[in-house]
């Protein structure tokens, strides 16, 4: 598909409903306002297509952005494109698609290592998440990698900024659900943490509460493996 084509698919898909839709999640640039819906239609039909990828990242437009991350080949990502996408993030929208990409490539680990470091919103919140996905995708991480990291969020979450504190308790939350010792550690950092404030605007969005969220999660696991039997 060439990009004019594609362009012109997502401006067909847009509409004025989901264009307020991401203004309410702080989309301020040009939209046309494509539903995750079509936008999924979109990837199936291109499949991987990383030049594409990068000419739709280039428009600045953000639904071709979201659609360049679904279409860019993880393989061919490097840490110069992956440097110059991540200064481009505004939103948590763009942001949460992005860190999406960025954790099937070979360099999710060593982004996110370097990303959870950031004072910078966005960046922040981008390798917060690239941990969330790393702790419920690597089964077979030893749990001193994790436990660091659960003292840095203990640590930092109170003063980083606001939506990189909703990404460091999602980390937490992942952490806690790998296995009982390290739900054990994530529950008590938990209770020092407290509440955690996050400004989500005009949306209906909530932060969770990490220790409920865990404990959840564990009831459900149980109840699934007793339904297995």
């Amino acid at each position: 598909m060439t990009l004019q084509a594609a362009l012109a698919q997502l401006k067909l898909a847009g509409t004025a409903q989901n264009r307020k839709i991401y203004a309410r999640h702080g989309v301020s640039d040009d939209m046309y306002g494509v539903s995750y819906a079509k936008l999924e239609k979109l990837r199936k039909l291109i499949s991987i297509d990383h030049e594409l990828a990068l000419a739709l990242w280039r428009t600045g437009n953000h639904d071709a952005r979201v659609l360049a991350t679904k279409i860019a080949d993880p393989n061919q990502a490097t840490i110069k494109l992956l440097d110059s996408w991540k200064n481009d993030l505004a939103n948590c929208v763009i942001t949460d698609a992005f860190s999406a990409y960025v954790g099937t490539t070979r360099l999710a680990q060593k982004r996110m290592e370097l990303w959870t470091r950031s004072r910078r919103e966005w960046i922040g919140r981008a390798g917060w998440l690239l941990l969330a996905g790393l702790a419920i995708g690597e089964a077979d991480w030893p749990d001193h990698f994790f436990e660091d990291f659960l003292e840095n969020i203990e640590d930092r979450i109170a003063t980083g900024p606001n939506r990189t504190r909703d990404a460091m308790n999602a980390a937490l939350i992942a952490i806690g659900m790998r296995n009982s010792r390290l739900e054990q550690k994530a529950i008590a950092a938990a209770r020092r943490i407290g509440k955690i404030e996050v400004d989500h605007g005009q949306t209906s969005c909530k932060t969770p509460d990490a220790e409920g969220y865990i404990l959840k999660a564990r009831r459900h696991k149980v109840r699934r493996r007793a339904s297995a039997c």
